[in-house]
């Protein structure tokens, strides 16, 4: 009789960029743990993006920020310097108190591996650790942030060496559709989208909101942040109307638009629509690609 398998123990970490990478991983953690393995995210997201998919005593969750991605003044505008000043600060300044923590962490878990979407020093630490790392992304910020660094100055350009440095610790990538050049990584594996399952059907969605078959749907969404417009009723056409993520608690919208709560399941809904309005950022442009709704 063929021995049950030893359950491995995986170390997820995820950028703290928005949330859209935070429901990618949300969708692979779910499998390794139903695959019966432990899972520990490395997290600054909220815990109910997580645990609102996920009920497992094999899920574990430690808030950490790691990296901290683009810094925008509103959904649509990014400001490079602002940014590459508050990396420097989350994880250039402190990178060897991080690095002797997340090694410390990595060997008190005893993680079998450590996977990365996609935060630089998580790959070096698993190297220091010796522990094999892989990445999961469509993109890296060192190609993210060399962009920026044509703008701020050549003086930033050690940023980037290191993020790419850092990259070059994981065994491969695990690279998703619609990638940018990552030449940090010394091999790829591509795979198709991942995306979150849905629990209800458009026609349920639909139902619960009260939107008749006749009525075309409008979905707005910029990732949780403010877009800066004043919605209007006269902005949409007779016959459709407006789903609106992230609306502040006070804002107050027409007839024809409707505020969503804050943690609604966006896949339900983004499949429920006919077209959507936003900042094409992780989860919100998979998803649509996926439900076949127009962007």
């Amino acid at each position: 009789m063929e021995s049950p398998k030893k359950p491995l123990v995986f170390a997820y970490y995820v950028t703290g960029h928005g949330f859209g990478h935070a429901t990618r991983v949300v969708e692979v953690v779910r499998n390794l743990i139903q695959a019966g393995h432990d899972v520990h995210v490395v997290t600054a997201a909220p815990d109910y993006v997580f645990t609102s998919e996920i009920q497992s005593p094999r899920l574990f969750i430690r808030k950490v920020l790691l990296d901290c991605g683009a810094v925008q003044a509103d959904a649509l505008t990014v400001d490079r310097l602002a940014s590459l000043e508050m990396y420097v600060q989350t994880a250039v300044v402190p990178r060897a108190s991080i690095l002797s923590t997340e090694v410390e962490w990595l060997k008190s878990i005893k993680a079998d591996l450590v996977v990365s979407d996609v935060v630089p020093v998580a790959c070096r630490a698993a190297a220091d650790a010796g522990i094999r790392s892989v990445c999961v992304s469509n993109f890296s910020w060192d190609f993210i942030y060399a962009e920026y660094v044509m703008v701020t100055g050549y003086h930033s350009r050690s940023i980037v060496w290191q993020i790419a440095e850092d990259y070059s610790h994981s065994e491969f990538l695990i690279r998703l559709p619609g990638y940018c050049p990552m030449p940090a990584f010394r091999d790829t594996v591509d795979v198709p989208l991942v995306v979150r399952r849905l629990h209800k059907s458009r026609a349920e969605v639909r139902k619960e909101l009260g939107i008749g078959k006749d009525i075309k749907v409008l979905i707005y969404n910029f990732g949780g942040q403010p877009a800066g417009w004043k919605l209007k009723k006269e902005y949409l056409p007779d016959g459709w109307m407006c789903l609106v993520c992230g609306a502040s608690e006070g804002q107050e919208l027409p007839e024809n638009f409707v505020k969503l709560p804050k943690d609604v399941y966006t896949p339900d809904l983004i499949a429920a629509s006919d077209c959507m309005l936003g900042n094409i950022t992780e989860s919100p442009r998979t998803l649509s690609f996926v439900y076949f709704i127009s962007v």
